[in-house]
């Protein structure tokens, strides 16, 4: 059984006002459904997307509060994200959302359904957790980008694709230190931790689904790996 691990960005589950994007989430779906039925199994972190900046924004706007406090705003975000992504699922995922990524669940279902867990990071951590856990070599980073760049491609219009790249150099582009209003192909935190544990981590546009079919069947893709 192949295990892949799947970091779902929340600007994919619910990309704006407009709520989760159902006709994404139906073909998304779909695919994984077919590919758990080649035996293969997949373990989902979900982000917390537009429903975490609205919550952010809007408690900015009451208060002056602290990052741990938003941090723990967006994990709750992101377990409302899972427990419907679960829901999407029925019986053939497993029956709780994973909140803990280091403890390893005994289960058949071949979809396990995870959200953020502790302050300090973002849900990507999470998902290098939990490729530690179930002991999968590689996390598949969907997101609103087709490739890491050089620069950001919005405001230079020299910035380059990255296809393929190493961890220290991806960690120069990101740095160090996490905030929760960091916008980054790939939490600092979580990187980090990858590059200790030797992963290797695709970062691909997230509702393309032709490419994941391709990532997940090991063809040629569009994307950025790093590791």
């Amino acid at each position: 059984m192949k295990t892949f691990v799947i970091s779902l960005g929340g600007s994919i589950i619910f990309p704006s006002n407009r709520g989760p994007d159902s006709a994404f989430l139906k073909r998304f779906r779909k695919l994984i459904l077919s590919e758990a039925n080649k035996g293969n199994r997949f373990v989902i972190i979900t982000g917390g997307g537009f429903v975490n900046r609205l919550y952010n924004e809007a408690l900015g706007r009451i208060i002056r509060t602290d990052d741990e406090t938003l941090d723990l705003l967006g994990i709750a975000a992101t377990r409302m994200n899972a427990f419907f992504v679960k829901s999407m699922f029925q019986e053939r995922a497993y029956g709780d959302v994973m909140e803990n990524p280091t403890k390893k669940i005994k289960t058949d279902k071949r979809i396990i359904i995870g959200c953020g867990w502790k302050p300090g990071c973002s849900s990507d951590k999470d998902a290098v957790l939990a490729a530690r856990t179930f002991r999968a070599k590689k996390i598949i980073n969907l997101t609103n980008i087709d490739y890491v760049y050089t620069k950001d491609p919005r405001k230079h219009k020299d910035a380059r694709k990255i296809g393929k790249m190493m961890w220290k150099d991806f960690r120069k582009i990101v740095g160090d230190r996490w905030s929760p209003k960091l916008n980054a192909p790939f939490d600092p935190m979580a990187a980090k931790l990858a590059e200790k544990l030797k992963l290797k981590v695709v970062i691909a546009k997230g509702n393309d689904l032709d490419n994941l079919k391709r990532i997940l069947q090991g063809k040629a893709f569009r994307g950025t790996t790093i590791g």
